[in-house]
């Protein structure tokens, strides 16, 4: 769903005003900060994360290339600080310092587009043109979907990395970067899942998040109702899902445990979900880590998520449940290269019996992947090894 620039500016929190003034604070240390660290590259994750792409870039670095000047910004009060402390140098995220940093740094990596000391700010001042900065996108998930929010004309990212041959060219046609712009290195994480342990006994169920719902504007009616969260199709239909007697005869009759894992902008509703059984676990941020739950579970249910793709590419079995299909691309993403029912790694279910069956179905077979989703995997995956940070790390180097 495109945004007009009056939905942007909803977004806009109080908060955001007093970053103009730390970045007109931090603008003339920036420059002198510069002549001392030339080749200083920040490095960050979501604010309160070192669990993507960005930190399992940043570990790299610190391992494999301690000669690179590297600073990676986390708030001072994620529970991540201190894992990412150990490795190297850390600055306060949304600090003056980090602010300087920002300005001062030769390369900014991330894998969060507002990956910076504050969004809003940042995005008016890069986006117009009126701050030129080198910044490399490490991207968040393999892209299948048309996000006109990462096209270049809303980024002015230098370096975008993408993962498979079809993203690649899907984005060089489509997303109106430059030449040389988009580079295929594979995402940084994909590095840590060359080798896990699977608990055979273990489900996971992690949707992804809703736009209109998570981060609401003006726009959020036209595809429904939002202001009590309880009335939501995506509310109801996982309730009913978590509730379903027969999803708790499954679990009960095979002896399996599901853990459901909202996507961390829909976490804030966790506590409205009923469930059914004692063998569905509520997980939370930051108590669960979701790489952790990928390698671990030996099967996954999801609807538009592109965890999708981690799971398929560890060659595990994973099913779509999709009940608001038609909502989910009116509000939150166009169709791009990629068909769930064409492309998908997993059968694609619209309804509770549906997803039940298949469940059922997936359990009957000890989660063996069938073969043409292995086709299909063969087919997509080009890139499966364990040298994507280091492919990355060469092409921030030839910047």
């Amino acid at each position: 769903m495109k945004e007009t620039f009056f939905q942007k500016l909803q977004r806009v929190r109080p908060g955001d005003i007093g970053h103009v003034f730390l970045f007109l604070i931090a603008l003339p240390a920036a420059l002198i900060y510069r002549l001392f660290r030339r080749n200083l590259w920040l490095v960050c994750d979501n604010k309160n994360e070192a669990r993507d792409n960005g930190y399992w870039f940043f570990k790299y670095l610190c391992e494999k290339h301690p000669e690179q000047d590297a600073v990676y910004a986390i708030s001072r009060r994620s529970p991540d600080r201190l894992k990412v402390k150990d490795l190297g140098k850390t600055v306060n995220y949304g600090s003056l310092r980090h602010w300087i940093l920002y300005l001062a740094a030769r390369i900014n990596i991330s894998s969060q587009k507002g990956g910076k000391p504050n969004a809003a700010v940042c995005y008016f001042l890069e986006v117009k043109g009126l701050l030129k900065n080198t910044r490399v996108f490490l991207q968040h998930g393999i892209i299948k979907d048309d996000m006109e929010w990462l096209h270049y004309e809303n980024t002015r990212m230098r370096l975008f990395v993408t993962s498979t041959e079809r993203e690649y060219r899907f984005l060089c046609e489509k997303f109106g970067y430059p030449d040389g712009y988009i580079i295929k290195t594979g995402l940084c994480r994909f590095d840590n899942l060359q080798s896990f342990t699977v608990k055979p006994k273990q489900i996971l169920l992690m949707p992804t998040w809703r736009s209109w719902i998570a981060a609401p504007t003006s726009a959020s009616k036209e595809i429904e109702d939002v202001s009590d969260f309880r009335m939501t199709e995506y509310y109801k239909s996982w309730n009913g899902f978590l509730k379903s007697k027969k999803l708790a005869g499954i679990l009960e009759e095979n002896d399996l445990t599901m853990i459901f894992y909202p996507h961390r902008d829909m976490q804030k509703f966790i506590r409205y979900f009923d469930i059914g059984s004692d063998r569905i676990i509520k997980a939370k941020w930051p108590e669960y880590d979701v790489q952790t739950l990928l390698k671990e579970s030996v099967f996954l249910i999801t609807d538009f998520s592109s965890i999708a793709m981690d799971f398929a590419y560890m060659r595990k079995r994973l099913m779509y449940y999709q009940f608001d299909y038609e909502d989910f691309r009116r509000g939150q993403y166009a169709e791009g290269y990629f068909s769930y029912e064409k492309d998908g790694f997993g059968t694609v279910c619209y309804n509770l019996d549906e997803a039940a069956a298949e469940l059922r179905k997936a359990v009957s077979e000890d989660f063996a992947v069938p073969e043409k989703y292995l086709e299909r995997h063969d087919a997509f995956f080009d890139l499966c090894d364990a040298d994507n940070c280091e492919r990355t790390y060469k092409c921030i180097k030839e910047l």
